[in-house]
């Protein structure tokens, strides 16, 4: 089963919203004396949520902290210690992909995720994209990066001032590409040839 990002994270959109069922809430008995955007009024720590369909693993969610402020004038839920998601092939039972971040935040009523530091997504088919910001608008089906993003596919190493794609990941593009570097994985025979390491990045001109 090919993942494609909109399911990716849809999952995750979904785990969070079931993830409050598992918490416990902490209501303010005087909210009005309290800043009501920054009024945790859930949270869980510790979070694992593994989701099996016919008794296989399908996904597994994790995070240190999960924090919702749903009487901001915006409700959202942030996870500000970072996140991990790891998808599963239902026959095969391998992992099909992930997705880490330092910090992501959901915004209820704009159905608007935004994931940020050291962001790392993978798929089954090998490509790795890292940036430090990335968005993905549900309303749009636009999944996007402003900030400097590298795509890896094989031996080719992208990189380009931020990128944007659609939920399926099918047709992306990268801002202000700079062309292609690709990676020389073939190790070296001996350390007396590592002068020669530079020889292992190429600059493709596109």
């Amino acid at each position: 089963m090919s993942l494609t990002f909109r399911s990716f994270f849809f999952k995750v959109a979904l785990v969070s919203a079931g993830a409050t069922l598992f918490i416990s809430c902490r209501r303010a008995e005087q909210v009005a004396s309290v800043e009501k955007e920054t009024l945790i009024t859930m949270q869980s720590t510790d979070l694992t949520v593994r989701n099996s369909v016919n008794g296989k693993l399908s996904y597994l969610f994790e995070t240190p902290l999960l924090e919702r402020y749903e009487l901001a004038e915006e409700p959202y839920m942030e996870f500000r210690q970072g996140v991990k998601m790891t998808t599963y092939n239902d026959s095969t039972q391998l992992v099909e992909s992930t997705l880490v971040a330092d910090f992501a935040k959901y915004i209820e009523p704009k159905q608007l995720w935004e994931a940020r530091g050291n962001v790392v997504a993978t798929n089954a088919e090998g490509r790795v994209l890292k940036t430090e910001q990335l968005f993905w608008d549900e309303k749009e089906d636009r999944i996007y990066s402003v900030v400097r993003s590298q795509m890896t596919e094989g031996e080719d190493v992208t990189i380009g001032d931020g990128f944007e794609t659609n939920s399926a990941f099918d047709n992306y593009r990268i801002h202000n590409p700079r062309g292609k570097v690709r990676v020389n994985t073939e190790p070296k025979r001996d350390s007396t040839q590592m002068e020669e390491a530079v020889d292992s990045l190429v600059m493709v001109q596109e």
